[in-house]
């Protein structure tokens, strides 16, 4: 990954988005929420991404909305990999009603609509905090990446070292961590970058519609206010744009550190400057995706 571009740039981008997030809220020069007499004021070496109607800095609020965004999209990306890893090896790897029914759970969570599931069960709850958001996104996206992690188990479950490691009576659990899951690692891995972007993206679409809590700073809550104050009819384009670019650039790193997964699993998308100072290890497995039928 070191060695891959776009990889590399990507990571370094998230590094900077995960700084942000420590310590955005003390860099902010103005609290996000304070009002001033500066009602609606362009970029300024006072106020260097503008201001509101009510005079509050948009660089401060930018800046404080960076860590929830990045708490959210973190959270949700850890429990539906957790989920998706537990039911797709498991449902994978055995063989009867008890893999089957894994898979059928995992089928119906696939159909069902998320981003409208996520919009009913946020506005039916009494509160919506940053972590329940980022639980209620999880727990509704792990289908795909289970789906995906079982099409893998059950390739390799009848490979040789595997059927050499049951031979000698090695114990399912230990079969699986040790046999198993390193080849499905970079699997694993593009799909909790899959379900950051996903997360990121859905608690920013429950802000700009109004769904979570619209006291609570993040780039969709920018973006809400600015929708509803009229921002762009009223030529206020600092007020939209920096959180908007703030997203694009959010999404392009985990994009491109998903096109690094993608390149590291399959050599055939390895350009030349990639492999260079790559060097293969010794007993890994390279998986092709391949979803069974």
């Amino acid at each position: 990954m070191r060695h891959n571009r776009k990889a590399f740039i990507g990571l370094v981008a998230l590094g900077v988005f995960a700084v942000l997030a420590v310590v955005g809220p003390w860099l902010a020069p103005f609290e996000p929420s304070m009002r001033s007499n500066a009602l609606l004021q362009p970029p300024s070496s006072e106020h260097w991404f503008g201001t509101t109607h009510l005079g509050q800095d948009i660089f401060s609020q930018v800046l404080a909305g960076t860590r929830s965004v990045v708490f959210v999209g973190a959270v949700a990306g850890i429990v539906a990999t957790v989920l998706s890893v537990l039911v797709g090896v498991t449902a994978g790897y055995l063989s009867g009603s008890a893999g089957e029914g894994l898979s059928a759970l995992s089928n119906v969570f696939l159909v069902i609509p998320a981003l409208p599931l996520i919009v009913i069960i946020t506005s039916s709850l009494p509160e919506t905090s940053n972590l329940t958001i980022a639980l209620v996104i999880g727990l509704t996206s792990w289908a795909w990446n289970a789906r995906v992690l079982r099409a893998q188990t059950l390739s390799l479950r009848r490979r040789d070292y595997v059927e050499a490691a049951r031979a000698n009576g090695e114990s399912t659990w230990r079969i699986v961590l040790f046999e198993i899951l390193p080849n499905l690692y970079a699997v694993i891995a593009s799909g909790f970058v899959g379900t950051v972007l996903f997360a990121v993206i859905s608690e920013i679409t429950l802000a700009f519609i109004g769904v979570s809590d619209a006291g609570g700073w993040n780039w969709g809550t920018v973006l809400y206010w600015a929708q509803s104050q009229q921002a762009l009819a009223q030529g206020a384009w600092w007020w939209f744009v920096p959180a908007g670019l703030a997203i694009a650039l959010l999404g392009t790193a985990l994009s491109l550190v998903n096109f690094g997964i993608d390149e590291y699993v399959n050599p055939r998308l390895r350009t030349r400057s990639s492999l260079r100072g790559v060097h293969m290890r010794v007993g890994f497995t390279p998986v092709l995706i391949k979803e069974s039928s």
